[in-house]
């Protein structure tokens, strides 16, 4: 299981990885598509790494397919997170510090199915979301996405 660590500049331990991430509404705006992880059995939105060779919005549109069979096309960009003094450590060892962008996007096509990275799927309320066993650095994305700005936001 990946576990994070944190520590003053203990990103200087690791190496860079890009993700990216999306936050789908449903069609009223009131709920919001999370996923359930296997390897940790937490919710999140849908995301993951950049592959070389690809842009930041087919990181995303392919990542959100890949997890939960829907065809997406990016809005706009809710924000950028990066934080110097937490990285990710995998099962092999790797290490990253990790540079995750959020969009806002629209589902254009697909059906929801769940996929080896995912158990569950489903929509939940703002309200809801204190129920769940959601990844911290998650809840920070969604707050920026439901304050709906123009400009992105840079944590």
């Amino acid at each position: 299981m990946t576990k994070t660590i944190y520590g003053d500049r203990i990103g200087k331990t690791a190496e860079l990885k890009i993700g990216c991430s999306a936050t789908i509404f449903d069609s009223s705006r009131n709920k919001i598509l999370l996923t359930r992880r296997t390897d940790n059995n937490r919710w999140c939105l849908p995301g993951g790494g950049a592959d070389p060779g690809e842009s930041v919005t087919e990181t995303c549109v392919r990542e959100v397919w890949e997890e939960t069979g829907l065809r997406v096309q990016v809005r706009k960009l809710t924000g950028v997170y990066s934080s110097p003094n937490e990285i990710l450590v995998y099962p092999d060892g790797n290490r990253f510090q990790t540079i995750a962008l959020n969009f806002d996007v629209e589902v254009v096509g697909g059906e929801l199915t769940t996929s080896e990275e995912t158990s569950e799927i489903a929509y939940f309320s703002v309200e809801e979301l204190d129920e769940v066993d959601l990844m911290n650095r998650h809840r920070i994305r969604i707050a920026d996405a439901l304050e709906n700005k123009t400009a992105p936001f840079i944590r």
